[in-house]
């Protein structure tokens, strides 16, 4: 099998950006974003509480993901 040269390519940058950096500095902003989907839009809570908050909705996000995975694999 014959592979393409923008793969190895991309293969090749990928290897030396993770070599450069770490993974949690790769994704931050990604992991920042995502987590941003489930903090609460209320201006009367403090920073804390609404990242708090926030982390307990991903939590329970995951937890509902697992659930139907686990049910799934039951059929």
């Amino acid at each position: 099998m014959k592979v393409n040269d923008m793969s190895l390519r991309g293969r090749i940058g990928g290897h030396a950006k993770a070599a450069k950096y770490g993974g949690d500095e790769l994704t931050e902003a990604a992991r920042r974003g995502f987590l941003c989907h489930f903090t609460p839009d209320d201006p009367t809570l403090s920073d804390e509480e609404r990242t708090r908050r926030g982390r307990a909705a991903l939590r329970a996000h995951m937890a509902k993901l697992a659930r139907k995975s686990a049910l799934a694999r039951v059929k």
